[in-house]
C-alpha cells in the first residue's frame, strides 16, 4: 500500500458477457488483461454477497455479509469444469448487452445452477474439495443454507414473521427442519462452493499479474439475513427481536433528509464483550477474499447514527460513540498487517475519526469531484493538499461520472475553478481526461478510476444513485469499448507518472 499504483473501479457485474451479467467467466480474465496490458495493479470491485430484486439489487443490501452472490457464478467454467454440459446452459440469447436485467438474470442463473447440481448431488458426499470447503466455512455456511432454504420454503417471508419457535432459533426445532430440508441446504451449499472456486481462481490469476484486488466491506448488515437471524445478541433488537434503532446518515451531499438505510444497529458493548468475534471472523473471511478492504462508511466504526425504528427520515436520529480504540487495537493484534482502506467521506467526519485513522496508519480517500469548491485552496480533496497516504478517485459508484458531474451537477464558478487550477481549456468531452492526470501525478500512493471515466461516458452509465432504489447497478461494460486507442492512452498516463 506504500507503492505508487493505479488501478479501475469494475464491478463483477458490469463485465461483458453473453449471460445478462457479468461474471467470474472469460471475459472476467480478459478484464485483468486488459488491467495488465495498460500496466494497472488495482482493481477495485463493490461487495460481493448476494443481492435481492426486493432490495433493488445493491450489493450493500444482502441476506448475508459472508456468502457470494450466484448470478456471477460463470456457465462457461461449470462446461469446463464438467458440472454442465453445453446444453444445460441455452436460453440466454435475449439478455440486454448494456443494463443488467437482474429478473431474467436470476432466474436463468438459479434455473442453470439447480441443473449443475441435478448433475452433481450424487457425487457431493464423496468429494473431498466440497467437504473441505463446507468445514472450513461451517461458521457462516451452514446458517446462510439453513436460511435461505427457510426463506425459500416460507416464500421469501422475512424470518422475524416465521413461526415462533424458527424465529428464536430453538435447537431441537432447528434440527428438525435441516433434516425436512436437507437436500435444499445442500443445493445452496453447492451453490456456494461454485461462486468461491470461481472467485478464487480468478483472485490468483489476478495476483499472478502483478494485480491486487480491492474488495468493499459495508459497515451493516440487512435486518433480514442469515447474521441478524442467527446471532440477534449482536444488534439493538427489541425483547421480540425487533430492531430499536436502525442505520443511516445526517442530512449531507447527497439528500436534505439524511439516508435512512433501516439496517440495525450493532450492540458493541455485546460486540466488546464477546472478544469483537464476530467481526473477527468477518474481517478475516474478507481478507481472504481480497488483497486490500475499503471499509465503508468508516465514520460509524467511531461514532455511528442511530435513528430510533418507525421514523420516515434520518433526521431524528442522534450520535452514538462506538469502542473503536479497543476495536483496532484488536484488530490490528490479530492482523498486523492490517490492508484497509477508510471510506473517509462526508461532512460529518470528526477530529475523533481522524485521529483514529492517524493512530492506527488508516488510508483515507480523496474524491477530486469534490475538489473545486469555494474552499478549493484548503480542501483536503484538492492534490496539492495531498499526502501519500491516501487513495484518489475522480468518483465513486455513488457519484455521477465525471462528465455527467461536470455538464449536471457544478456551477460556473466551480468550472471556473477548474480551468484555473487546470491552467488551460476545459470542456465537458475532455474533463475526464484531465482528472485522471490530475490524479495520476499527485503524490497519493493509489489512484483508481470508475471504468466510466477511463472511457468518458455520460450520466446514463452512473452505477449508483444514493437514496433511491431502481435502476442502479445496472451499468455494463461492452467489449468494443476497449480500443487499442484507449489502451495506449492508459498505458502512456500510467507510465510517465510513474505507476506502472
Amino acid at each position: 500500500m506504500n507503492k505508487r499504483r493505479s488501478g479501475i473501479l469494475l464491478h463483477i457485474t458490469s463485465l461483458p458477457s453473453p449471460y445478462g451479467v457479468g461474471d467470474f467467466g472469460d471475459t472476467a480474465y480478459k478484464f485483468v488483461d486488459f488491467l495488465a496490458e495498460t500496466r494497472q495493479s488495482l482493481w477495485q470491485v463493490l461487495p460481493l454477497n448476494p443481492t435481492r430484486t426486493v432490495y433493488g439489487n445493491s450489493p450493500y443490501s444482502s441476506y448475508s455479509a459472508f456468502a457470494g452472490n450466484h448470478i456471477m457464478i460463470s456457465p462457461d467454467l461449470l462446461v469446463r469444469d464438467g458440472f454442465l454440459s453445453k446444453s444445460d446452459r441455452e436460453g440466454y440469447t435475449t439478455f440486454p448487452h448494456n443494463r443488467v436485467d437482474y429478473y431474467a438474470v436470476t432466474a436463468y442463473k438459479e434455473n442453470v445452477l439447480r441443473v449443475a447440481y441435478k448433475n452433481m448431488h450424487r457425487k457431493l458426499e464423496k468429494d473431498f474439495e466440497f467437504e473441505r470447503f463446507c468445514s472450513e466455512n461451517a461458521c457462516w455456511l451452514d446458517d446462510y443454507a439453513v436460511f435461505i432454504s427457510l426463506k425459500e420454503h416460507f416464500h421469501g417471508v422475512a424470518w422475524i414473521d416465521w413461526p415462533e419457535d424458527l424465529k428464536r432459533r430453538e435447537e431441537e426445532v432447528i434440527r428438525g427442519w435441516k433434516e425436512k430440508l436437507r437436500e435444499r441446504i445442500l443445493m445452496e451449499k453447492f451453490f456456494q462452493f461454485l461462486f468461491f472456486k470461481q472467485w478464487f481462481s480468478l483472485k490468483k490469476y489476478s495476483n499472478s499479474k502483478n494485480i491486487q484486488i480491492i474488495g468493499d466491506v459495508p459497515i451493516y448488515v440487512t435486518y433480514d439475513s442469515a447474521d441478524v437471524w442467527a446471532s440477534p445478541e449482536i444488534f439493538k433488537l427489541d425483547d421480540a427481536k425487533k430492531p430499536l434503532f436502525v442505520a443511516g446518515v445526517p442530512p449531507d451531499y447527497f439528500s436534505a433528509t439524511g439516508q435512512l438505510w433501516g439496517n440495525p444497529i450493532y450492540n458493541w458493548d455485546v460486540l466488546k464483550e464477546t472478544g469483537f468475534a464476530w467481526w473477527l471472523r468477518r474481517t478475516e473471511f474478507n481478507l481472504k477474499l481480497f488483497d486490500i478492504v475499503r471499509l465503508d462508511h468508516f465514520r460509524g466504526f467511531v461514532s455511528y447514527w442511530e435513528v430510533p425504528a418507525g421514523e420516515k427520515t434520518a433526521v431524528n436520529g442522534r450520535w452514538v460513540n462506538a469502542p473503536a480504540k479497543d476495536f483496532f487495537d484488536l484488530l490490528y493484534r490479530h492482523f498486523p498487517s492490517l490492508p484497509i482502506v477508510a471510506e473517509d467521506l462526508g461532512e460529518e467526519i470528526t477530529p475523533e475519526v481522524r485521529e483514529i485513522m492517524s493512530i492506527f496508519g488508516i488510508p483515507g480517500m480523496k474524491v477530486l469531484q469534490y475538489a473545486f469548491g469555494k474552499d478549493l485552496p484548503t480542501s483536503p480533496f484538492i492534490p496539492h493538499n495531498y499526502t501519500t497516504s491516501c487513495i484518489v478517485y475522480s468518483g465513486t459508484h455513488d457519484n455521477n461520472t465525471t462528465k455527467g458531474w461536470y455538464k449536471k451537477e457544478i456551477s460556473h464558478e466551480d468550472r471556473d475553478r477548474i480551468q484555473k487550477y487546470l491552467g488551460r481549456e476545459v470542456t465537458e468531452d475532455n474533463i475526464h481526461h484531465h482528472l485522471i492526470r490530475l490524479a495520476m501525478m499527485s503524490v497519493a500512493n493509489m489512484v483508481v478510476f470508475p471504468m466510466q471515466d477511463i472511457l468518458g461516458l455520460g450520466e446514463e452509465s452512473r452505477m449508483n444513485f444514493p437514496a433511491t432504489s431502481e435502476k442502479n447497478w445496472e451499468w455494463r461494460l461492452l467489449p468494443e469499448q476497449r480500443t487499442p486507442a484507449l489502451i495506449q492512452e492508459l498505458l502512456e498516463a500510467t507510465v510517465i507518472y510513474g505507476r506502472g
